[in-house]
């Protein structure tokens, strides 16, 4: 039974969703303000990582992150504005210059989440821990 393609069937719905799922997709962030970025396709970049653990043991400046790397000034900026709109980086104002500091609550946010696979895998390891004495043991 094929229904009328003006009423709200599922099909129209998956439809007008796959449409705003390629739309903003299309878009950057600097078009939706209103989406923050995911904070672990953040951490994923080596540079990234790299500037957190920088500015980790002091906050330091654009130009002072900068003079760590081999890239253009515009990339660290690029790499310090998807930081902080993740939540990671602070900016602080003292004067003229602006420091980025790390946000150590949203960091320990990172580790309670890794925490629970660090806590099967330690399981998991124990287990076999167990598995491997046990068969040493029946050798002997």
């Amino acid at each position: 039974m094929k229904q009328n393609h003006r009423t709200n069937s599922p099909s129209k719905k998956i439809c007008e969703a796959d449409r705003l799922h390629v739309y903003l997709r299309n878009r950057s962030a600097s078009y939706l303000p209103f989406m923050r970025r995911d904070i672990f396709q953040a951490i994923a970049d080596p540079t990234r990582r790299a500037i957190l653990v920088l500015v980790a043991m002091q906050a330091m400046t654009p130009n002072a992150i900068a003079e760590h790397f081999d890239i253009t000034r515009q990339s660290i900026s690029r790499h310090l504005r998807i930081l902080s709109e993740c939540d990671l980086l602070a900016q602080k104002q003292e004067g003229r210059e602006i420091f980025y500091e790390l946000k150590i609550d949203k960091m320990k946010e990172i580790d309670t989440w890794l925490d629970q696979f660090r806590k099967i895998m330690e399981e998991s390891f124990k287990q076999l821990d167990e598995v491997l004495y046990t068969i040493k043991n029946k050798k002997k």
